[in-house]
């Protein structure tokens, strides 16, 4: 299955984990080794369920849940250190990956992603893409997170196009959502490299 790009399009946006990079089995993993360290359980239904937020706010999210006060800047970045010392087990997503390199120097590109900038530059290092995007918004670019549509907004205007212009690519709900309520265009990578994954909307406009 080919992933189709639509004529009105000017410009491309992509989440980061689970849309470039298979990185969401290594964020399990660090997650669960948190939660070993820290005294809380995390499962692959939250993973699934959070993906698209910010570490602090996650953690703020399992305090909540866990009658706990961890430090979320703190944890947050103990996190992503965990998961940057299993960088080298986290593949690229061919599919996606082909898309933006068959762009790439056609249509402006950036990256959106509910991840530190600094974890986000070594992950697009790593899959071979860093130098094929033209900018990159992570959670420390932006106040308000996805759902909210300011990350993918602030993509669109450092490219210079209009959101109504934008396609995004992205694997959560709350990336699907962000985007839609940035009013842009949006494909669900999941049934392009997750074999039997089925969806009933692969590309919609947000209103």
């Amino acid at each position: 299955m080919e992933i189709k790009i639509g004529e009105s399009i000017k410009a491309l946006i992509f989440d980061v984990d689970g849309t470039l990079a298979d990185s969401m089995p290594v964020h399990m993993e660090t997650w669960e080794l948190l939660g070993n360290k820290y005294g809380f359980q995390y499962t692959q239904e939250e993973l699934e369920r959070y993906a698209g937020r910010s570490g602090q706010e996650i953690v703020e999210i399992i305090n909540e849940k866990n009658g706990l006060q961890l430090d979320p800047d703190k944890v947050a970045h103990e996190k992503e250190e965990a998961f940057l010392e299993n960088l080298d087990r986290v593949k690229p997503i061919a599919p996606v990956i082909r898309v933006l390199e068959d762009n790439c120097g056609v249509l402006p590109i950036a990256a959106g992603t509910g991840g530190f900038r600094s974890v986000a530059t070594k992950i697009l290092k790593s899959v071979g893409v860093w130098n094929k995007i033209d900018t990159l918004v992570g959670s420390d670019d932006v106040i308000h997170h996805k759902p909210a549509p300011d990350t993918f907004l602030k993509c669109a205007e450092e490219l210079g196009v209009e959101p109504k212009d934008c396609l995004v690519f992205e694997d959560a709900d709350l990336g699907f959502r962000a985007a839609r309520n940035a009013g842009m265009h949006l494909i669900d990578v999941r049934p392009y490299y997750m074999e039997g994954f089925e969806t009933e909307e692969v590309e919609s406009k947000g209103h």
